[in-house]
């Protein structure tokens, strides 16, 4: 029998690290070998777990995990490309540009997997949406992504959301960066024509709902996912942690390690 997986939690404390420290525990395949969150938390309990540092982390563990903040995420991916070690999943959303290079840059050294949403399911919705913006054009059809989520959460739109946005783009062979419209406010002259719009709702305890929408004169498309419990992102975590633990440097999606992409 082949010995488990050495995880690190990234963001222990959190909702999502509660979560992946919960699935981990039902598995033979991996175990939780350190856990950590903000300096001040150093040395409390999370679970069955004493929360440590990223540098006692980066030593003892085959991959890190990683649902925190964009700053704690950043320097991470900057400690363990220094390190060449250990391979990382980060589920972070709310990165700047600036840090999304960094953590490119650090996938030159080190294996990531950095997605906007873990689940297999989100993940099938994102190919879905990828193909119907390839044949439904911009000149009929407008796009808007909707999503939901519980009031704490701080970054909007989500990373999933930009995911299906991302995806749309990709499918009409343009980049979200020039179409995207984040938020409308007051009076404005309407819908740019292959503008790709979003609309936020934060509120109550929701976990993740999205729909994509594809709406023409006279028909309406809409493609949606429902998340019940974030467990379900904590199981894809982890399967990305054992996918990865096996992979050269490089930057990977979701997508290529479910195998949806080549």
């Amino acid at each position: 029998m082949a010995a488990a997986l050495n995880i690190g939690v990234s963001g222990a404390a959190g909702q999502m690290g509660r979560a992946v420290i919960s699935v981990a525990g039902d598995r033979s395949d991996v175990t939780i070998a350190s856990a950590f969150d903000r300096d001040a938390l150093v040395g409390q309990s999370a679970g069955d777990l004493v929360l440590t540092t990223a540098n006692t982390a980066v030593s003892v563990c085959d991959v890190i995990i990683d649902f925190s903040t964009p700053t704690v995420a950043m320097a991470l991916a900057e400690l363990a490309a220094d390190l060449r070690r250990p391979a990382l999943v980060i589920g972070t959303t709310g990165l700047s540009a600036e840090q999304e290079a960094i953590i490119r840059a650090a996938s030159e050294r080190i294996a990531i997997v950095r997605s906007g949403n873990f689940s297999i399911g989100v993940n099938v919705l994102a190919g879905l949406v990828k193909q119907a913006a390839t044949r439904l054009g911009p000149e009929d059809w407008d796009i808007e992504v909707f999503e939901a989520h519980h009031r704490r959460k701080k970054d909007a739109p989500s990373g999933t959301a930009l995911m299906m946005a991302d995806a749309a783009a990709k499918g009409r062979g343009v980049s979200l960066a020039t179409v995207e419209q984040r938020a409308r406010d007051g009076v404005s002259e309407g819908r740019g024509p292959g503008e790709i719009g979003f609309s936020v709702m934060r509120g109550g305890g929701i976990v993740g709902d999205h729909s994509v929408v594809f709406a023409a004169e006279e028909e309406i498309i809409t493609l949606s996912h429902s998340a019940r419990d974030r467990r379900l992102f904590a199981r894809g975590a982890v399967q990305a942690a054992l996918w990865v633990s096996k992979q050269p440097p490089g930057l990977y999606s979701m997508a290529r390690v479910l195998g949806f992409e080549s």
